[in-house]
């Protein structure tokens, strides 16, 4: 009986074994090609190698197809080349810089997938995976100390500077706004990245001068977090908090001496707690003098909701659910806001956009509305300081009576 029983259940491993055999042999891919014939092709027919090098003969179409014209890609080639050049070996020659580059803009311009990428550059998926996540990584470290600096005390003076001459908006040391960045679900995240619209999504949030330039930013918080919990606990707000940011300190309003010293704010929506930065009063029916303090906060505050409308506009990546890691998502989204820094007009020609140029409908997911919250005392006599210069002969503007009466 007991050898019987011995008998049977070796039999039955064995049986097990075998069909375990057969079962990893089925699932075993034999590789064909140790370089597909599609690929060794891809000087011959490729994108990069045919239609792009006739692109550069006609620069409006190149510049549909990358974003930015042919002498700006060519200077940031030169920046990017020390980064993105690879060693050759025995194997294979490495993809050039120029071609690596070329696969990362086109990525951030449309938002195509990475096998639609791979087929008409001739690349294998997992390279053209390795390339965006390296050349975006890239594009952050070489660009960012010039194009996104910490920012100094004089920067902030000059921001505000700014904003008091194109936004009739004083001592303001920038717009801030924090927007969803779609993406797929990562695999056993659970409802971290779950945000309050019923989508996956990471959080960028900046802050913009009066330029339609980013000042910072701070990307990777999960979506399902609360607004004022994204903005106490990112690099942002902790260094507001603890005062590291190397902010002017107060300063008379001009022309209202008498109001004595006046904060330097940060301008924001209603999705914001107030804090000495600040937001609008909320409510419909309001006195006028608060409704001219909210409409020229708002004036000044839609600066950041332009800047990511021009972001959205110019890299199509964020119109589309991102289906990368979030790791990745983080590289791309930090990339493509040092571009559009990089790839701002400099200078003069800054003057030469107007409000309507830069009304860029986007499709990025705003922050949910702060409640319940509430305010300092100090937050609260900043908002007053600012309502009552806003509303006083030193500090109105011709057309804001007309604005808010027009707005009734």
């Amino acid at each position: 009986m007991d050898i019987s029983s011995t008998s049977s259940s070796s039999s039955s491993s064995s049986d097990e074994d075998i069909i375990i055999l057969l079962y990893a042999e089925r699932r075993r891919k034999r590789r064909r090609f140790w370089v597909h014939p599609i690929i060794t092709r891809r000087e011959e027919q490729g994108e990069f190698y045919r239609l792009i090098q006739e692109l550069k003969m006609y620069h409006e179409r190149f510049r549909g197809y990358f974003r930015m014209s042919v002498s700006e890609f060519e200077n940031l080639l030169q920046q990017l080349a020390p980064s993105l050049t690879k060693e050759q070996t025995h194997y294979r020659k490495p993809i050039d810089p120029e071609q690596r580059l070329a696969v990362c803009l086109r990525f951030l311009s449309t938002g195509d997938s990475y096998r639609t990428i791979a087929s008409s550059f001739r690349l294998g998926v997992s390279t053209v995976s390795s390339i965006v996540r390296e050349t975006c990584d890239a594009l952050w470290h070489c660009l960012r100390d010039e194009n996104l600096p910490v920012p100094t005390e004089e920067m902030w003076r000059s921001t505000a500077r700014r904003f008091h001459e194109r936004w009739n908006f004083p001592n303001c040391l920038g717009a801030m706004d924090g927007k969803h960045i779609f993406i797929q679900a990562p695999a056993n995240s659970g409802s971290l990245y779950f945000n309050y619209k019923g989508t996956f999504s990471v959080v960028l949030l900046a802050l913009v001068d009066a330029d339609y330039c980013f000042l910072v930013v701070d990307v990777g918080s999960y979506g399902s977090n609360s607004d004022g919990g994204i903005f106490a606990n990112s690099g942002l707000g902790k260094a507001l908090r603890d005062g590291t940011l190397n902010v002017p300190p107060p300063s008379e309003l001009p022309g209202a001496p008498e109001l004595g010293k006046a904060n330097h704010v940060i301008v924001a929506d209603e999705a914001f707690p107030l804090k000495p930065y600040l937001r609008p009063y909320p409510g419909r029916r309001l006195p006028t003098d608060k409704r001219i303090f909210n409409y020229r906060l708002s004036r000044a505050r839609r600066i950041s909701e332009n800047v990511f409308g021009i972001l959205s506009q110019r890299f199509r990546v964020f119109q589309r659910t991102l289906q990368v890691q979030p790791s990745v998502v983080d590289k791309v989204v930090k990339a493509a806001c040092v571009l559009c820094n990089y790839l701002r007009p400099k200078g003069e020609d800054q003057n030469h956009a107007t409000e309507d140029d830069h009304d860029c409908e986007q499709p990025l997911q705003g922050f949910e509305h702060c409640r319940g919250q509430r305010a300092s005392v100090e937050a609260q006599n900043v908002r007053e300081l600012y309502k009552e210069y806003f509303n006083s002969p030193a500090g109105e503007v011709a057309w804001q009576y007309e604005h808010v009466n027009h707005a009734l």
